[in-house]
C-alpha cells in the first residue's frame, strides 16, 4: 500500500529556508497537525555542501533530555520509588545539599542551585562554570574530556546559592545532573537503562539514546559546527564527535525529529505517566512558566503548548505539541556555534515564527 502524498505547506518551507538564510547550516522540521504529517528540510547537511540535512537524521538534542529525564523520575514517583517533595539529602546524602531541596525543586528549576556551566549573579555579572565552558578554544580542545555527573555537582555546590531553595527560579543544568545521580541511586541501575525501560523501549524509540561518554553520533546525521579565535584568526572545527559527558543529563540524549514527536505526544496524552502527576508536570511556576522539566506557553491568538528545546554545541532540537497531543512541532537543527552564541537571537526569532505558524496566528 503506497504512503498518501504529503500536502505541499509552502508557508513551513518559507520559514526554514528564512532560518537557513538567517545563518543555520540547515534545518529538518516535522509537523503533526489535523492536515496530516509534514517533513521537510532546508539548507546542508555539511558545510559547503549541497546535499540537505537527512531526513530522520539524529541530532543532538541539548536541553529536551531535560524532559526525558523528568519523566523518569516520575515515573519512579509513579512506582513508589522516590516522592516529589522529600529532601533530596534523604537519597544523595554525600553532597550536604540544603535539607530543604526537594525532588520536586530539582525538576522545576527552583533549588536555587548554581549552574556549572556558567550563571549570572543578581547584578548581572557573569560567574563562569567548569573550565570546558569558559572560552570557545578551550572546549574545543577539550570536548573528549569525560567528566563524572559527581565532579559537575561539587564544581555548582562550591559557588554560593542563588537564592534561597524554592524562592525563586534560575535554569541549571545542576539540577538534572542531580536528577540523574537520583534515579541511579533509587534504581541501582545507570539511567540510560531506566530511560530504555520506562520510555523508549514501550514507545518503540529506536533512534533515541542517552550516551555516557560515548563520542559519536549514529548515522544518517548532519554535522555539527563550533567557531573560535585562535592566533587572532576566526576557526572552525566540525564538533560532531564529542564527549557529551561535560553537560551529562542536562542535555547528553541523542534523537530525531519522528522520535521527539513520539515521545511528546505520548507524554501529554496520558500514555507514560499517571493523571496526577502528568498533570504536576504540566503547572507552571509563576516566574518561568516551567513545569516539571517542561514550559508551558502561551502561543500568539491563544492556546497552549507543552515544550522544551535545547542546543548541543552546534545541534540543536525543538520539540512543542499542544496539551491533548494532536498537533506536534519538532525539529533538527544544525549551524557554527560559538562562545558569544551568535545564533542565539536568530533562534528565538525562527522558534517564534515557526510556533506562530503552526500553533497560533502566523506572524505578518
Amino acid at each position: 500500500m503506497s504512503s498518501p502524498i504529503q500536502q505541499d505547506r509552502p508557508e513551513l518551507r518559507k520559514v526554514i529556508q528564512e532560518m537557513v538564510d538567517s545563518g543555520f547550516v540547515g534545518v529538518s522540521l516535522r509537523v503533526h497537525d489535523e492536515r496530516g504529517t509534514w517533513t521537510g528540510s532546508a539548507g546542508a547537511s555539511e558545510l559547503g555542501g549541497t546535499a540537505r540535512p537527512p531526513a530522520g537524521g539524529h541530532v543532538r538534542i541539548g536541553s529536551n533530555t531535560k524532559t526525558f529525564t523528568a519523566t523518569v523520575v516520575l515515573g519512579l514517583v509513579a512506582e513508589g520509588r522516590i516522592a516529589l517533595d522529600t529532601p533530596v539529602d534523604d537519597h544523595l546524602p554525600e553532597f550536604g545539599l540544603d535539607r530543604r531541596i526537594t525532588v520536586r525543586m530539582l525538576l522545576q528549576h527552583t533549588s536555587g542551585i548554581f549552574n556549572f556551566t556558567g550563571d549570572f549573579d543578581p547584578d548581572g555579572t557573569y560567574v563562569p562554570g567548569i573550565p570546558a565552558t569558559t572560552a570557545g578554544q578551550e572546549w574545543v580542545e577539550g570536548r573528549f574530556t569525560t567528566y563524572a555527573p559527581e565532579e559537575l555537582v561539587r564544581v555548582a555546590l562550591a559557588k554560593p546559592a542563588r537564592f534561597e531553595p524554592g524562592a525563586g527560579w534560575s535554569y541549571s543544568n545542576t539540577n538534572y545532573v542531580l536528577a540523574r545521580l537520583l534515579i541511579e541511586q533509587v534504581t541501582g541501575r545507570p539511567v540510560a537503562e531506566e530511560m530504555r525501560r520506562l520510555i523508549l523501549d514501550p514507545l518503540g524509540l529506536t533512534g533515541t539514546l542517552q550516551p555516557t561518554a560515548e563520542t559519536g553520533v549514529p548515522a544518517p546525521h548532519a554535522h555539527a559546527y563550533y567557531r573560535y579565535e585562535e592566533d587572532g584568526q576566526a576557526r572552525t572545527v566540525d564538533v560532531t564527535a564529542q564527549n557529551p559527558s561535560w553537560i551529562s543529563s542536562g542535555g547528553d540524549m541523542i534523537s530525531t525529529t519522528a522520535d521527539l514527536h513520539t515521545f511528546i505526544s505520548a507524554l501529554v496524552g496520558g500514555r507514560l505517566l499517571p493523571a496526577e502527576l502528568l498533570a504536576e508536570m504540566l503547572t507552571p511556576e509563576s516566574k518561568a512558566g516551567y513545569g516539571l522539566g517542561v514550559f508551558v506557553q502561551e502561543v500568539p491568538g491563544g492556546g497552549t503548548v507543552i515544550t522544551h528545546n535545547g542546543g548541543m554545541a552546534g545541534h540543536a532540537a525543538l520539540m512543542y505539541s499542544t496539551p491533548d497531543g494532536g498537533t506536534t512541532l519538532t525539529a533538527a537543527l544544525n549551524y557554527v556555534d560559538d562562545a558569544a552564541l551568535s545564533l542565539g537571537p536568530a533562534f528565538q526569532q525562527a522558534t517564534q515564527r515557526l510556533v506562530a505558524e503552526v500553533f497560533g496566528t502566523p506572524a505578518p
